[in-house]
């Protein structure tokens, strides 16, 4: 149940601004039937029947300041989708104020979450690639899906084929955030026209990062392996690793350097901006490498902050633990565990840090360095330094609000020791959102098309030498 002063509390909640929320975890609830919520201080009376336990945000939540927000009820019947209040196919209830006095408040659970209408318009096509791979893994059809946005040439030149920018967007980002009713035209100054792929990353537990993992399935090898040539069989694309690029932002940015590193041969370059962790000795300034460790407070004591604007933490990690916990499956932090984490004998990912106290399970912190970017580079070098050389570009504000910057500055500092021609910047002053500049949205694809050119020169019709699938 949501409560909030918003129309409809179901569409939160807001991160910077989270609101209160009750939830109870109950299955196979047969029509009809009515299940209570209690609020902290509510006391049992003689009579009631056992129940499993309110999971409650925030801790310590005083049930007498709800009266005058709004409630909504919420059932998930969805579990492939991780949104909960706006999940297609989820039940939820019209609004109501809480009342100030006691007794029950009764919300009726009678409307569903409609699918969300998506088409093609003339410039950008909704495409989706059935994947066996992730059937097979999940035993269900599962697929790969994007939003194609065409070149303004591509309805004109019908022989002319394309390099390719391929989109990650961060945690959140869904294939309505890729359509786009006008084509796609970076300001490359060159003269270079992209077919540009928004990739949805959306899975049941999360953002799946591209990443194969226990949980999420062999994501980046059904990437890899059937949705490329799939693209490449439906699209004018130039059908070569040298005509494909990534970028991506925040877990975008995590994804796209992932995929540039775990498959060298097959992408041409990375643009990645304020990735998430790149490396876990500074996990938003947590040592994952460290004995005794603990994701709420730092070896001196001290609450650790998750977010912070203007300087000023406004976000806890021990609040947004317990937040996710409430909301269930497929939230940022449960998402990094989805990927990182082997699969548990309850078949659900192994919790890293230990929910209630904070403390980091050492024996889980051990596998995920199956996933450390920078000591994947480390000890890989070898053979991958010269299969990256000029592929690697990472962007980075000094005050990101997630606190991001530690672990991009620790893989600038591993990749200047191996003698990478890596682009690692720091940029002062920026954040999360501000990084993302005018010139910089400008530089990145115009580097992409400087690169590309070096690679694989155009004819005087823009047509690239050698372009043949």
């Amino acid at each position: 149940m949501y409560f909030s002063r918003s129309e409809e509390p179901r569409r939160g909640p807001n991160w910077f601004r989270p609101e209160p929320m009750l939830a109870m975890d109950v299955e196979n609830l047969p029509p009809g039937q009515s299940v209570e919520l209690r609020a902290p201080e509510s006391k049992d009376r003689p009579g009631d029947v056992q129940r499993p336990a309110t999971l409650v945000f925030p801790k310590g939540l005083d049930a007498r300041s709800l009266a005058g927000l709004k409630a909504q009820a919420v059932i998930r019947f969805n579990p492939l989708d991780r949104e909960v209040g706006t999940g297609t196919g989820n039940g939820f209830s019209a609004a109501a104020v809480v009342p100030g006095g006691e007794g029950p408040m009764e919300l009726v659970v009678d409307r569903t979450v409609g699918a969300a209408a998506i088409a093609d318009t003339g410039w950008t096509k909704v495409f989706k690639v059935p994947s066996r791979l992730l059937t097979e893994f999940h035993g269900r059809p599962v697929e790969l899906v994007a939003a194609v946005q065409l070149p303004p040439s591509y309805g004109t030149s019908p022989e002319r084929r394309y390099p390719v920018i391929f989109e990650v967007p961060g945690f959140g980002g869904a294939l309505r955030h890729g359509m786009k009713g006008t084509p796609y035209s970076p300001a490359t100054g060159n003269g270079v026209e992209f077919i540009h792929v928004f990739l949805d990353p959306n899975c049941p537990l999360g953002h799946h990062v591209f990443a194969d993992s226990e949980n999420n399935g062999p994501v980046g090898r059904a990437l890899v392996e059937e949705f490329l040539p799939a693209l490449d069989l439906k699209f004018r694309t130039i059908a070569s690793p040298a005509a494909r690029f990534l970028t991506g932002h925040s877990s975008g940015g995590w994804s796209s350097l992932w995929l540039q590193v775990t498959y060298p041969d097959v992408f041409n370059g990375t643009w990645s901006t304020a990735p998430d962790p790149v490396d876990f000795r500074d996990f938003q300034r947590i040592d994952l490498s460290r004995v005794g460790e603990n994701m709420y407070v730092d070896p001196a004591g001290a609450r650790r902050p998750l977010a912070r604007v203007g300087g000023k933490p406004i976000l806890w990690y021990d609040d947004f633990a317990r937040m996710e916990d409430v909301l269930g499956p497929g939230g940022q932090l449960h998402s990094f565990e989805a990927v990182f984490s082997p699969r548990g004998s309850d078949g659900r990912p192994r919790l890293i840090w230990e929910r209630e106290t904070g403390a980091v399970d050492a024996a889980v912190a051990e596998t995920w360095k199956r996933y450390d970017i920078r000591l994947i580079l480390e000890e890989n070098w070898a053979t991958l330094g010269p299969k990256l050389a000029g592929k690697l570009h990472v962007f980075m504000g000094d005050q990101d609000t997630f606190y991001l910057e530690g672990a991009t500055k620790l893989l600038k500092g591993s990749l200047e020791k191996l003698g990478s021609d890596a682009v690692v910047e720091i940029h002062p002053g920026a954040d999360h959102s501000t990084l993302m500049t005018e010139q910089l949205k400008a530089r990145i694809p115009r580097e992409m098309s400087e690169r590309f050119l070096r690679m694989m020169p155009q004819d005087g019709a823009g047509n690239p030498i050698g372009a043949g699938r």
